[in-house]
This record gives C-alpha cells, structure tokens and sequence, in this order.
C-alpha cells in the first residue's frame, strides 16, 4: 500500500497528471495520480489515507518549495492539476459523508478584483491540506461572502486583492464578516497586502504565500 501512496505522491509534487501527460519529461508514459489513485481505491486504499498520506504530504512539499523559490507558479499549477485529477476519485466519499474533511474554506477575490491565479494557489493548497473549498471566484462582494457564511457559518474565510485600489474593500469586508458572525477567522492575502494591514483592518491572519495558510489552519483541527 505504501508503494501506491508514495507514487501518488511523487505525481502529484512533480506535476504527473495522468499517463497521456508528457509532464514531467523524466516520467513520460508512467501512470499519473489519476490512474494511481483509481488503482489505490480499486485495492481497497481508504480515501482519507489517499489524502492524508499522498495528497497532503505532497501538497505541503509542494508549497515548501514555492515559499523558498525552488519551484514558480507554473509547477504549482501543473502539482494542482495532478492533485485534482487524484481528488476527481475521492470526491464521491466526501460527498457520500463517508469520508470526513477538515472543515471548511470560503475564498474570493474581492470586489473590483479580477485577478484569480493567487486565490486559484491558495484554493489549490488547501483543498489539498484535506479541506473543503468553496470557491466564490473574482469581483466577490461582501454579500456574496456573507451568503456563503449563511450556509456555511463555521467556514474560514480567505479573501484575495492583487491591487492597492481594491485592497480598501477587503476593509469593509471584513468589516462586514466580523460583524454578523465575530467568530469567523478571516485570512487575507495578495501582492500589496502585508500584515500591518491585517492588524488594521481586523482580519485574523495574513501570510505572503499560500503554504501559511495552510499551516494556520492546521492549529484548529483536532
């Protein structure tokens, strides 16, 4: 079992999305994390161990490398389509409730925004980390936010801004969040954002790069 788990593994920090994928060159007509992971169910692999042994380790690996510029966007991207092709087989358990995630993550970018490929790294490591990821894409409002918090009040938020203009609206988003659920943890994100203005706006928690994220949320699971 563990020769399949590290093979996925291996896929999904290396970019290997399924056997037709020449990415990367060195595993050229080797099975992808999509067939891998089918195999693993097929062998009777648990799909918590799928996650929690694969897909996380490898995921983490993944965002260690991009925090100390070993890999760029394009090589966390390829990693994000093995794991979501390894994720398509897992899925149906987590939505069956037959396997349980971590909790819940609503992110957007925010209002005036239409920059996504941060909030897409962010979704990506996360939903990676073991956690359910509900995506309200670009140009999101506080509403929008606040109707995803109706249905889901014990989310995490995150909430992106790649410009200093549409940075003040993560304010009053925030603003807005804090007061109709005060408990909700917020973390914000983006090219201008720093975490002085974290502190100023009231949100809970900033990081420069998505791999802090995810190791902030790990202190709420228990």
């Amino acid at each position: 079992m563990n020769e399949i788990l590290n093979r996925i593994a291996q896929c999904v920090e290396f970019g290997k999305i399924n056997k037709a994928s020449p990415y990367p060159p060195s595993m050229k007509d080797q099975d992808g994390a999509d067939e891998l992971a089918k195999r693993a169910l097929e062998e009777g692999v648990k799909p918590d161990e799928i996650l929690e042994n694969a897909l996380v380790p490898a995921m983490a690996n993944v965002g260690n490398k991009f925090s100390r510029k070993e890999i760029y966007v394009p090589q966390m991207l390829m990693a994000a389509k093995a794991m979501n092709s390894a994720m398509m087989h897992l899925k149906p358990y987590f939505l069956s409730g037959e396997t349980k995630r971590k909790g819940k993550f609503i992110i957007g970018t925010v209002s005036g925004d239409l920059h996504d490929i941060g909030k897409n790294l962010v979704s990506m490591m996360i939903e990676g980390g073991g956690w359910e990821v509900i995506d309200l894409g670009v140009d999101v409002s506080a509403e929008k936010f606040l109707k995803a918090l109706d249905g889901n009040p014990d989310a995490f938020v995150g909430l992106s801004a790649l410009l200093t203009t549409t940075m003040e609206n993560m304010k009053k988003i925030v603003s807005a969040i804090k007061e109709k659920y005060s408990s909700s943890k917020i973390l914000i994100g983006g090219a201008p954002v720093t975490m002085e203005y974290c502190q100023k706006i009231g949100a809970d928690f900033y990081s420069p790069d998505p791999q802090g994220a995810v190791n902030y949320l790990k202190q709420f699971v228990s």
